[in-house]
C-alpha cells in the first residue's frame, strides 16, 4: 500500500509564478495527498494567490514562518501529515510524472532520500546559453555522487526529524548540507532523472553573477567543497602568471596563447556539446553571439564564486553563533 505524501515548498513574493507552480503541483499523476505551502513574509499577493487555491482544493495548506528557505521549509514539514515529504521550490513547473518518479524509490523501500532532476526552460539567448554552460543533461550524472537538490527531492520524514531538519543558520547550500548528513548518518540515497521539473536560468550576467556570487558565500558559511574552491583560485593565478610571462616575454608568447587555447576549449567543451544542437535552426550571427557568450558566462560564474567563497568564510561563525542564540529556550 502506498504512503501518504505530503507535498511542501516555501515562498517569498512569487506573485508571478506560483500559480504556474501550484497548478503542475495539482496536475501531478500521482496526486499529493495534501501541498503545504509556507509563506516566508511575502509582501506581494502570493499568500493571498495560494490562499485562493487553498479555497479550492482541500489538499492545499498555507502556513506561514520562518526567515530563510532552510527555516520556511521546516515550517512547512512540521505541518505536514504525510511520512513521505517531496520538496520543491517556487519559480519551478513540475513536470507531471515528477512526483510518481520521485516518491517510487520510496514506495519501495530502495531508498530513505531520493533525489530528482531539473532541465532549462530558456525565454531569450542569453538563457539558452546559460543553461547549456552552467546546468549538465542526466548522461553526464554520476548517480552515486549526485546530491539531491532542495527544488526536487524526497525523503522520509524520519529522516528529517533523525537529522534536525534542515540547517537554519544556513541560507543557501541548505539542501547539500542536508545531503551530506544524510549521508553520513547512513541513509540510503538514489538519483531518479526520470523525475524531471523545468525552471528558468538567470536572465543577465548580472543576475547570474549574483546568484552564483551567494551560491558561493553559502559554501564558504557551511565549509563545503574546499578543495574546489582552491583550485579554481590557484587555476586563475597561474593563469595570471602565464599572461604575465606572455607580455613580459614576446618569444614565448605563441606558446603561452597555445596553452591557454587549449586550456579554453577543455574548459568549455561540454558547454559547447549541450549549446550546439539548439543552436541549429538560429541565424548565423546569432550562433556567433551565443558560442561567444559561453567563455563570458564561465568566467562571470568562477569570478563571483571567487568573490563570494572568502565572503562566506569571514561570515560563518557569526552566521553559527546567531542560530544557536535563536535556538536557546
Amino acid at each position: 500500500m502506498k504512503e501518504t505524501v505530503s507535498l511542501i515548498c516555501t515562498v517569498r513574493d512569487e506573485a508571478d509564478n506560483i500559480a504556474a507552480l501550484l497548478d503542475s503541483m495539482l496536475a501531478q499523476s500521482r496526486p499529493p495527498d495534501e501541498i503545504v505551502i509556507n509563506d516566508c513574509g511575502s509582501r506581494d499577493a502570493t499568500a493571498s494567490i495560494v490562499q485562493g487555491y487553498a479555497a479550492r482544493d482541500r489538499r492545499i495548506i498555507c502556513v506561514s514562518g520562518g526567515h530563510n528557505i532552510s527555516s520556511g521549509r521546516n515550517n512547512a514539514i512540521a505541518a505536514a501529515s504525510g511520512p513521505l515529504i517531496a520538496c520543491t521550490d517556487a519559480g519551478l513547473v513540475l513536470d507531471r510524472d515528477w512526483l510518481a518518479h520521485l516518491i517510487a524509490p520510496l514506495d519501495e523501500q530502495r531508498a530513505d532520500l531520493a533525489g530528482g532532476f531539473f532541465r532549462p526552460a530558456p525565454r531569450s539567448l542569453f538563457e539558452l546559453v546559460l543553461g547549456a554552460t552552467n546546468y549538465r543533461h542526466p548522461d553526464e550524472i554520476v548517480p552515486e555522487r549526485f546530491l539531491p537538490f532542495g527544488k526536487s527531492m524526497a525523503f522520509r520524514k524520519t529522516l528529517w526529524e533523525a537529522l534536525g531538519g534542515f540547517p537554519e543558520w544556513a541560507s543557501h547550500c541548505e539542501d547539500v548540507v542536508f545531503d551530506l548528513a544524510a549521508e553520513r548518518a547512513g541513509y540510503r540515497r538514489v538519483f531518479v532523472p526520470e523525475a524531471q521539473l523545468c525552471f528558468r536560468p538567470r536572465s543577465s550576467l548580472r543576475a547570474f553573477a549574483r546568484q552564483y556570487f551567494f551560491y558561493a558565500r553559502g559554501d564558504g558559511v557551511a565549509g563545503l567543497w574546499r578543495l574546489r574552491h582552491l583550485v579554481r583560485y590557484t587555476t586563475y593565478f597561474a593563469l595570471f602568471l602565464l599572461l604575465l610571462v606572455g607580455w613580459r616575454f614576446p618569444g614565448v608568447r605563441w606558446p603561452v596563447a597555445a596553452l591557454l587555447g587549449s586550456g579554453g576549449v577543455f574548459y568549455t567543451r561540454q558547454p559547447y556539446r549541450r549549446l550546439w544542437p539548439q543552436i541549429q535552426t538560429l541565424t548565423w550571427d546569432r550562433r556567433l553571439l551565443a558560442l561567444a557568450l559561453v567563455p563570458v558566462i564561465r568566467l562571470v560564474g568562477d569570478c563571483a564564486k571567487m568573490a563570494g567563497y572568502p565572503v562566506g568564510v569571514i561570515q560563518r561563525l557569526p552566521m553559527q553563533q546567531r542560530q544557536q542564540q535563536r535556538q536557546k529556550p
